[in-house]
């Protein structure tokens, strides 16, 4: 195997990793049309891919332990208490404190994505402060807006509004999530050419942008 394959197969691997868990829980709603049997799948989904990153980079790494820790938590909750309130509330939960502690630690020039993922990405503090200003506000973003797609009140009223007819609020939800992944997936690459501009000498360039905490 060639020096070019070895490096290309971690990255491809790990994109399954990250994202693995949240297609399988969307094929499996869309199969069973149950949440509960959805977050079953998460659940389990969620731990083989903490396993398999940890065999593979031999640690954890910082976001997709983040992601996959939230998603244990709140999918044991959604299955234990046998209400879908929870894996629906996870998105909030946690975008909603990712923004916190990177908003909240722009006036103490304090950067946490340099903390988490300096020794993956070399760039300026310049650059990790607009990263986290901008990220801060995606995680925002993705919080409010998976407030508004969990609701059925919300759902119904605009499916109402724009004429749609009547929706599956579990179905819009967890469609939401797919386009969610799609809209990650455009934002992390629009942030590459920041960094790409702003990487310190020594390192040498490649599209690498931070993972969206899905």
């Amino acid at each position: 195997m060639s020096e070019a394959t070895e490096t290309k197969r971690p990255q491809w691997i790990r994109q399954a990793v990250d994202f693995g868990a949240l297609v399988a829980f969307m094929a499996a709603y869309f199969i069973t049309r149950d949440m509960i049997k959805a977050t079953w799948v998460l659940v389990i989904a969620s731990i083989i891919a903490l396993a398999v990153g940890f065999v593979l980079e031999r640690r954890l790494a910082p976001m997709p332990l983040i992601t996959g820790g939230f998603a244990l938590v709140f999918g044991i909750l959604t299955i234990v208490t046998d209400d879908d309130l929870f894996v629906k509330l996870k998105l909030t939960v946690q975008n909603g404190l990712l923004a916190a502690v990177l908003l909240g630690s722009l006036p103490l020039k304090k950067y946490p994505f340099k903390a988490l993922l300096g020794s993956a990405i070399k760039v300026t503090d310049e650059a990790w402060r607009k990263l986290t200003f901008r990220y801060g506000l995606y995680f925002l973003a993705v919080a409010i807006a998976n407030e508004v797609f969990r609701s059925p009140t919300a759902v119904t009223a605009i499916w109402s509004t724009l004429n749609l007819g009547t929706p599956d609020p579990n179905g819009v939800w967890t469609a939401f999530r797919g386009v969610l992944w799609i809209a990650a997936s455009i934002f992390g690459l629009s942030q590459v050419p920041l960094i790409l501009k702003n990487m310190t000498k020594d390192e040498e360039r490649g599209p690498v942008s931070p993972d969206t905490g899905l």
